[in-house]
């Protein structure tokens, strides 16, 4: 049984990889203009103000980057699995669409051939798409088999469209942010208990946020912890594990980059600290390095456990939520005493250094990933 949840774990962590590694350059970039808008803007050395063309700029040309996920991976999952890739595309343009964004933010009813939708907002998310696109290239196949090819062009994909809607829009879509949110209340309800259920479910937070963040779930947290820091006004279970799990993703990459023997992809490794540790941008890392060779999410996760024992143990608290993963999200501590924020810079540390070590102890198995004509896509 452990055998085929390591070996369906393997496949999933592989196809993400195929339908991932051809953004790298895309999220290298997107990253590096938000970087800029980090350093130049307001927040950093104030040379450019927020309501400058420039700065506005950078902001939307960074976002851009994530925000799309979906049509992006639209089209690489429609290439790994062996479907149209435009129609792959306007399955994820559909997700996006102003109209679906709109009734998700105004908790508008609404349905699909009589079938109650969940609306959510499937910006900067993955798995739903991919799982769409997977269940979708079925479909096509199916409907190319055994329409006639003379009638083929026009109904095939009009009927595959009409057949992925309610399962895309009210199944695979929303089951990720419906599981998020029963996560999101068990652990802040673990949290709460205080002693030993804190102590563990800080640390489980710290280690798996980068998986949250990558099913596109994080939001869910988010939004609670802005719901408890409007209520109370400090928040210290969530918050402060989620903000020094972002660190882990850069020690991570340190470990993997003083490994790695390739030039290039060494090159990249860096590439993808700065952008972390500066920029606050994660997915460069999680997909160049974690998910291109797997081994380093386990240093990834043990420097979040790490931080997320010293966050619960010294009793770190967020008074002001930045939901940045730069070391702009350090801020978001100050509020009270001086202790707080030094107990946040050492947090940070112990994240970083612990996923650098044990990444580094690790190693990473270039043997299988020597796929860089994917990179230069």
């Amino acid at each position: 049984m452990l055998e085929k949840c390591k070996h369906s774990l393997s496949v999933f962590l592989d196809v993400l990889a195929s339908c991932l590694m051809p953004l790298i350059p895309m999220l290298i970039a997107a990253s590096m203009f938000k970087t800029l808008a980090a350093i130049l803007g307001p927040d950093m050395l104030h040379w450019i103000d927020a309501s400058s063309s420039l700065y506005v700029l950078f902001t939307f040309v960074g976002d851009a980057g994530f925000y799309f996920f979906p049509i992006m991976i639209g089209y690489t999952a429609a290439k790994r699995f062996n479907c149209n890739v435009i129609l792959g595309m306007f399955i994820g343009s559909i997700m996006l669409h102003p109209t679906f964004v709109q009734m998700a933010e105004t908790g508008s009813a609404f349905d699909v051939y009589g079938i109650p939708c969940h609306v959510q907002n499937y910006s900067s998310t993955i798995i739903p798409i991919l799982l769409s696109v997977f269940v979708f290239s079925y479909i096509e196949r199916f409907f190319n088999k055994h329409i006639p090819q003379t009638l083929s062009a026009i109904f095939a994909p009009t009927l595959s469209i009409a057949i992925i809607l309610p399962i895309a829009l009210c199944i695979l879509g929303p089951i990720g942010s419906i599981v998020g949110e029963y996560i999101s209340n068990a652990l802040i309800a673990l949290g709460n208990m205080g002693g030993l259920a804190t102590i563990l479910s800080m640390a489980l937070i710290a280690a798996l946020w980068e998986y949250i963040v990558m099913a596109g779930m994080h939001w869910l947290f988010i939004t609670t912890i802005f719901m408890i820091l409007a209520q109370d006004g400090v928040e210290s279970v969530v918050a402060p594990s989620v903000l020094l799990a972002a660190f882990t993703v850069g020690g991570m990459c340190l470990g993997a980059m003083l490994r790695i023997k390739d030039k290039e992809q060494r090159a990249l490794a860096f590439s993808y600290i700065i952008a972390q540790m500066i920029g606050g941008v994660t997915e460069p890392g999680l997909y160049g390095i974690g998910v291109r060779y797997k081994r380093p999410f386990i240093g990834m996760m043990a420097g979040g456990i790490a931080a997320g024992l010293f966050a619960s143990i010294v009793g770190l608290q967020v008074y002001n939520f930045l939901p940045v993963a730069s070391f702009l999200g350090l801020l978001s501590f100050i509020g009270s005493s001086t202790m707080n924020l030094v107990y946040t810079v050492i947090g940070a540390v112990i994240a970083f250094v612990v996923s650098t070590v044990v990444t580094y102890v690790l190693g990473v198995n270039e043997s299988k990933n020597e796929n860089k004509e994917v990179i230069k896509q």
